[in-house]
């Protein structure tokens, strides 16, 4: 396995993306790795099979994380090699121990803004995305700087949020959370989860940067929180507790009680699991 670590070098509108994937927030997903592939897990074989990724492919992971999807394409690529990119140097330190102690040597990981990071002209057959791609302050030249990296041909697959409302995990801790206010919803324009939510959006952004035939798979399955209601709890508590912001000490505790009710609800000898549903989106280079 190659690492490449270097200093960052991002485009002035990711600067928030930075501060916070290179900073806390990213620490936290490192620390919770595990959690969030398999709050994922009914999503991720269909997407990495949507990718089709080939023995002989080379594969760019972009927002990789963890590097998960990284690792699997490096292991379907057996001849050619998967690379994965993000922001957060705390989460590229665990993606690199992981695929280290796989024995993947057909993976490489780089600390860069994939919006800007000079990848050589054509050098990705398959460009993958799970759940990484909607962070580009400037999503157009995100896009294309891809298009750039792909060979003629080349597939562009991404796994997304689809609206706020379709996904009942979110719209029930801002429930709980709200204890009666309104709290603000996640930006569509902006970066944030549901930036490419909304398909004609995601079709104008992706024809911007040269990309053509974007279609769009519906993917409903469930999203596991924990395997029990104290660990459930706890996890979804340290993602969202900023909703309480502004609460006082009664606030809180009442606003706490109704998460607690509504993982209680969703709990099963199977664990804590809440409806999501995203879109499989496919486009490639003409």
């Amino acid at each position: 396995m190659r690492s490449t670590q270097a200093e960052l070098v991002a485009d002035p509108s990711n600067a928030g993306m930075v501060g916070a994937w290179d900073g806390d927030e990213g620490a936290f997903w490192a620390a919770h790795a595990t959690r969030f592939d398999e709050g994922l897990a009914a999503h991720h074989l269909v997407f990495l099979a949507a990718a089709a990724i080939g023995v002989d492919d080379r594969v760019l992971d972009v927002g990789c994380g963890a590097g998960q999807a990284t690792r699997d394409a490096a292991r379907l690529a057996t001849r050619g090699a998967a690379v994965g990119v993000d922001l957060s140097s705390d989460m590229l330190g665990v993606a690199r121990k992981i695929a280290a102690n796989e024995g993947l040597d057909n993976v490489e990981f780089l600390h860069a803004d994939a919006q800007i990071h000079a990848f050589a002209s054509g050098e990705f057959d398959v460009v993958i995305s799970r759940m990484g791609s909607m962070f580009f302050g400037d999503p157009v030249a995100g896009f294309a700087n891809l298009h750039r990296a792909m060979r003629p041909g080349g597939r562009l697959v991404l796994l997304t949020w689809q609206s706020l409302t379709e996904n009942e995990w979110l719209t029930e801790f801002r429930r709980a959370l709200a204890v009666g206010r309104e709290l603000p919803t996640p930006p569509t324009n902006a970066p944030s989860p549901f930036t490419l939510a909304d398909p004609d959006r995601v079709r104008a952004i992706l024809g911007d940067a040269g990309f053509a035939d974007v279609t769009f798979e519906e993917l409903c399955a469930p999203m596991s929180f924990g395997s029990d209601v104290d660990g459930a709890f706890e996890f979804v508590s340290s993602v969202y507790g900023w909703m309480r912001d502004g609460l006082d000490d009664a606030g809180r505790v009442a606003a706490d009680d109704a998460l607690r009710r509504t993982i209680v609800e969703h709990a099963s000898e199977h664990g804590v699991a809440f409806q999501s549903a995203t879109w499989i989106v496919r486009a490639h280079k003409p």
